[in-house]
């Protein structure tokens, strides 16, 4: 069970890494699911974006999707979640996988993202 404890100051940021999640395709294998070795896309806060005129499957963002608010958050070293880092795509034929890469840090303030009040945080 987790508690949250009392600010006692006012900053009320918090940090979470980028991500950029792209496919690895074996070499002379066929893809089932549409990707092309090096397509990818990123994750700035809750932003995707993917890069001009390049598309992404439905399916294999289906299968990546659950993963990436938690590789967004700071792990133990030893956590598989810090770990581990590739998806395989959901189609059993396609031999594709998803690379989940932290590329580097943001920084947040709870009072941008949400109107829920930070407990024990007093305005003024």
């Amino acid at each position: 069970m987790s508690t949250i404890k009392e600010s006692t100051t006012k900053d009320d940021s918090f940090e979470l890494y980028d991500l950029k999640v792209e496919v690895v395709c074996p070499p002379g294998e066929r893809t089932m699911c549409g990707a092309k070795e090096g397509d990818f896309f990123t994750l700035e806060g809750e932003m995707l974006r993917l890069p001009p005129g390049q598309g992404f499957s439905i399916y294999s963002l289906g299968a990546v999707l659950p993963l990436l608010a938690a590789k967004q958050r700071f792990t133990n070293e030893r956590d598989w979640m810090t770990t581990d880092g590739e998806v395989a795509c959901p189609d059993p034929y396609c031999k594709s996988r998803l690379r989940i890469i932290r590329t580097g840090i943001r920084t947040f303030r709870h009072s941008e993202v949400t109107v829920v009040p930070l407990p024990g945080w007093v305005e003024g």
